[in-house]
């Protein structure tokens, strides 16, 4: 009989892939995580942990499973916490959901688990995994859920092959009702609970507040660019090398004060991300201002009105060699060669279609239709049908 460890979050889909995994026949243990004993940045008590291990042991209770809580704060707070706070002190906007998953719970919860004497790790992600045989060698694939609005495969976009083997995912072939359904005919306290928001363990929390810990607020201002500026004219990118020319198109406009129209002040760039509508506090526009560009080096935010600015998009963008991450490393590009692939900038975005273009010491995706707010720092995934094969940090 194998063993699997659960992390059992107190929701309803890991309580639910635990119930599944008994009745497959698998030795469940429970574990919960706490990773997070800082209350005064969430909001209100909308992450309200203690709640949360109390409906994971009264599921393991159900479930007559054995349960325990392990403290991992000390390891969230310096690989996640303390990395947001430098990608934001750079002006980059991290993806703690992915890093979470890479470093904590299919990392130093797994080791844990495997500790433990486990055979796998399982989670209660909507994703789905499979196997096939490549010269004689079992190789593992990431594929979506089978619930597109639930679809999780992307914030597992950075899992290497040796993660993947030791991995469950036992509701990757569920609907959320159909999840839901389950929990219910269980009886499980978790069947109605509503999902849980904002960051990976630490729930919803107030962004400026959150990051005021470690970056001091400083005013600066804001600058509206206008759409019919002549830095949006298209270059002539005749006689340059593909990669010459995909770099123009991923690199991102060096905005001076000077261009635009200062239209009040803000406290701290590094609190805005690209893309961003709210927040900025600033009225008289007929139309809404988007964050179009920050630059904490001048402590500078740049808008521009609409969601249509020209200011908001681009047709490429790059990831330097060591940020490449193949799922599957056996299709890894090697300089020169390129793939078409669907991809996707962020979490829940519809897949586009892109080509990857990998040289020497980057690659570049460049995307069929222009795309809005491309973020430094997030992560860009890409996909061969449904299976999720590779991801990288946007430069």
């Amino acid at each position: 009989m194998k063993r699997v460890v659960v992390g059992l979050s107190g929701g309803v889909d890991s309580s639910v892939a635990a119930y599944l995994l008994q009745q497959e026949g698998y030795e469940v243990i429970g574990l919960f995580m706490k990773n997070w004993h800082d209350d005064s940045v969430t909001i209100s008590n909308e992450c309200p942990w203690l709640e949360d291990s109390n409906d994971a042991l009264l599921v393991a209770e159900k479930l007559g499973i054995p349960f325990q809580t392990v403290d991992l704060s000390e390891q969230y707070q310096e690989k996640i916490v303390d990395y947001m706070f430098n990608e934001y002190e750079k002006g980059r906007t991290p993806n703690p959901d992915v890093l979470c998953n890479r470093e904590i719970k299919f990392d130093v919860f797994m080791k844990i688990a495997l500790s433990l004497g486990a055979d796998f790790v399982a989670t209660g992600h909507y994703c789905q995994k499979s196997e096939t045989e490549i010269e004689g060698k079992t190789v593992y694939q990431l594929v979506a859920g089978a619930d597109v609005n639930k679809d999780q495969s992307y914030f597992l976009c950075q899992l290497s092959q040796e993660q993947l083997s030791k991995s469950l995912f036992p509701i990757g072939a569920l609907t959320k009702p159909q999840v839901r359904e389950i929990a219910a005919q269980m009886e499980l306290v978790t069947a109605e609970k509503k999902d849980s928001q904002g960051l990976c363990f630490i729930g919803k929390v107030r962004l400026p507040e959150f990051l005021q810990q470690k970056l001091q607020p400083k005013e600066g201002a804001i600058i509206q660019i206008y759409k019919d500026h002549p830095i949006y004219q298209q270059d002539d990118k005749s006689g340059l090398t593909v990669e010459d020319s995909l770099r123009i198109e991923a690199t991102k406009i060096a905005y001076t004060p000077e261009m635009g129209k200062f239209m009040g002040n803000h406290k701290g760039a590094h609190y805005f991300t690209i893309g961003q509508r709210k927040g900025l506090n600033v009225g008289g526009t007929k139309d809404p201002l988007f964050i179009i560009a920050t630059d904490v080096i001048t402590n500078t935010v740049y808008t521009g009105l609409t969601s249509h600015h020209p200011g908001l998009f681009k047709k490429a963008l790059r990831i330097l060699k060591d940020e490449v991450h193949w799922v599957r490393d056996d299709l890894a590009l090697i300089n020169g060669e390129t793939l078409e692939v669907m991809a996707r900038i962020r979490y829940r975005q519809p897949l586009q279609k892109a080509i990857l273009h990998q040289f020497e010491n980057e690659m570049f995706i460049s995307f069929e239709e222009p795309q809005s707010a491309i973020t430094e720092g997030q992560f860009a995934a890409w996909y061969l049908g449904e299976e999720l094969v590779g991801s990288g940090v946007i430069s």
